[in-house]
């Protein structure tokens, strides 16, 4: 059974997540954590528990979800994998950074690449990778269709859609993505998203104002 904890970190509000399983590994996905504090409660959930993190993983390379990529991988010696389309986007954080109030960030580099036939396991859990870009050029997702739970990154949020202004956003990607990808999923399919309060597949199929299917 996959257990779900997130966490809310930075000025963006975003969601950082730790998922473990009964055997007490566990991955860390998003870490969003910049200040020592935000650091420490990351670092004190998962000792109090006894879990033993065995990955790194973004959904995309914006700069809100990798601002603690180089603590988690210091910290813990995880291997650190992002989708294999979105090296670029997380690249480019060091070069605006320091503009957007984070001037100690550091880059880490990956240790390997994700892509949608790929399969993540630790403990006795499962994740389907599936790539949904739109809001990033290579943003990928990870799901478990027995438990119906998906990260879902900057992809879909509670009657809300991931912005496509920035570079390597395109709407058309996104919605079309939403559609082909998320919408083909189980309507009791939980949807845990970069930011704001999860939502499910049906839910969002019925009421969202810019993808509901009517």
């Amino acid at each position: 059974m996959i257990k779900i904890q997130s966490f809310t970190f930075n000025p963006f509000q975003e969601n950082t997540f730790v998922l473990s399983d009964e055997t007490r590994e566990a991955i860390i996905i998003d870490p969003g954590c910049y200040e020592k504090q935000e650091e420490n409660e990351l670092t004190d959930y998962i000792s109090t528990r006894g879990l033993e993190v065995k990955l790194l993983l973004n959904t995309h390379g914006h700069i809100d979800h990798v601002l603690g990529n180089a603590f988690v991988k210091r910290t813990y010696k995880a291997p650190f994998w992002i989708g294999k389309k979105d090296l670029n986007t997380l690249k480019a954080v060091e070069s605006y950074a320091s503009n957007y109030g984070f001037p100690t960030y550091q880059h880490q580099e990956p240790d390997d690449f994700l892509e949608e036939v790929d399969t993540i396991k630790f403990g006795n859990t499962e994740l389907e990778v599936v790539f949904v870009p739109g809001h990033a050029s290579g943003h990928i997702a990870f799901y478990n269709t027995e438990q119906r739970i998906c990260i879902g990154g900057d992809v879909l949020f509670r009657q809300s859609i991931g912005r496509t202004d920035l570079p390597g956003g395109d709407f058309d990607t996104l919605i079309k993505s939403i559609h082909t990808k998320f919408f083909t999923m189980p309507d009791d399919m939980v949807i845990y998203p970069g930011h704001g309060p999860e939502t499910t597949i049906g839910f969002e199929k019925a009421h969202n104002p810019f993808c509901a299917l009517k």
